[in-house]
């Protein structure tokens, strides 16, 4: 019998693990896909679609066809467990799946109870349905306008987002004839502007701060968020800022299926050494949002680490040269510390933008640059699309 893969996720990291596994062992392999989700979703333009530039047909398309292309068999159902001992996934419908080789792909969720008021008031752009309500809010504030609050709790790591969104929002206010009379602020648990959660860039704080102060934005740093009313957010100094729209982007959790699994942190996030593989089991891995990355630092108010879709492909890379190589009787030796992936981000600025560029994630580094100006924003319109087509496509040995 073939050598059994199964991926557990099927978004950047599920995706490009499972058709990477394949390209490996030129399709010598069976590989299976498992999601509660059908459609592949290219979140880092979900900064866009609250304000009607994108819908979700736009940013996702269905992965069966990609994966039957392939030869990769697809499981259209969630899982619900995970059994490292007996190498099975037990998935919501009963059936129990057996794997040689396990790769956990499984994103995030929100961490909803991160203060109070969060879910009750705030909006985020984190997940698609999400995004689209933040939309549906947008179009009611448009009639009845009033102040906004953009920011990230204690704990968030998705500080680019945090940025995009407040950028865009600003450029859209402008466009809606409204920035005069709408006081923008932005709340970070970031100890500096331009922190990112990736322990900032040279001239970043210099840079983020010229931003800012060009688009009239008030910035309130190094903060937590005690809870968010249904017109205001209130600080963790007991500062109010009255909010008519509060699009907060709050801190991210493994899945709940993997926390009895003894794979994880209290988080839910999987337990890693370099190789991806898990700390325990050789035979499991874990990719992207899913594996657990510890800071180098502490901060006076608690910041994440963002893992965004550049160093989640090379995770998924990694984790499948090394399945290959054990498939084929060899040792794994490919290994990719997250901290050691290069960072390459655009961050969108509405009609302007900045590309971020650094020889490592985290510090410390030799090289680190952003790059401003309208080209940012140019570039991350031709990404979103090559990028969708690659995927689309399954050709994600491509850059």
């Amino acid at each position: 019998m073939r050598t059994r893969v199964i991926v557990l996720g099927g978004n950047f990291g599920g995706l490009t693990a499972a058709l990477a596994v394949k390209h490996e062992l030129h399709g010598d392999v069976d590989v299976v896909v498992v999601s509660k989700d059908d459609h592949f979703l290219f979140n880092p333009s979900l900064i866009w679609l609250p304000f009607g530039k994108r819908d979700r047909e736009d940013l996702t398309f269905p992965i069966a066809p990609t994966l039957e292309e392939h030869g990769i068999d697809f499981e259209h159902v969630a899982a619900t467990g995970v059994d490292a001992e007996a190498k099975t996934v037990t998935l919501a419908d009963g059936r129990e799946l057996e794997y040689d080789y396990l790769v956990i792909a499984t994103g995030y969720r929100n961490k909803d109870d991160v203060v109070p008021g969060f879910a009750e008031n705030a909006l985020n752009i984190t997940t698609l349905p999400e995004a689209e309500r933040a939309g549906e809010a947008w179009t009611r504030f448009l009639d009845d306008p009033g102040d906004v609050v953009v920011g990230a709790t204690q704990g968030a790591g998705c500080f680019g987002a945090a940025y995009e969104f407040l950028f865009n929002m600003s450029h859209q206010l402008k466009k809606a004839g409204l920035k005069k009379q709408v006081k923008l602020s932005y709340v970070t648990s970031e100890p500096f502007l331009g922190h990112f959660g990736i322990g900032g860039l040279p001239h970043g704080e210099d840079l983020l701060g010229m931003f800012l102060k060009k688009e009239g934005i008030e910035a309130n740093i190094n903060t937590g968020i005690d809870h968010v009313e249904s017109d205001a957010v209130v600080l963790g100094s007991g500062e109010t800022l009255r909010s008519r729209y509060s699009m907060i982007i709050p801190p991210f959790l493994g899945q709940d299926f993997l926390l009895g699994t003894g794979l994880t942190d209290e988080k839910g996030y999987v337990k890693v050494r370099d190789t991806y593989q898990t700390e325990k089991y050789d035979d499991v891995y874990a990719v992207g949002i899913a594996a657990a990355v510890d800071a180098p630092w502490t901060t006076p108010t608690p910041v994440g680490i963002p893992k965004t879709g550049f160093p989640t492909e090379a995770m998924a890379h990694t984790a499948a040269k090394n399945i290959a190589a054990q498939v084929l009787g060899e040792v794994p030796t490919h290994e990719k510390a997250f901290g050691d992936i290069k960072a390459v981000c655009v961050m969108d600025a509405g009609n302007n933008g900045v590309i971020i560029l650094a020889d490592k994630m985290l510090p410390p580094r030799k090289h680190g640059v952003l790059i401003p100006g309208p080209q940012a924003h140019l570039m991350k319109l031709g990404f979103e699309k090559y990028f969708l087509w690659k995927m689309r496509n399954g050709h994600v040995m491509l850059p």
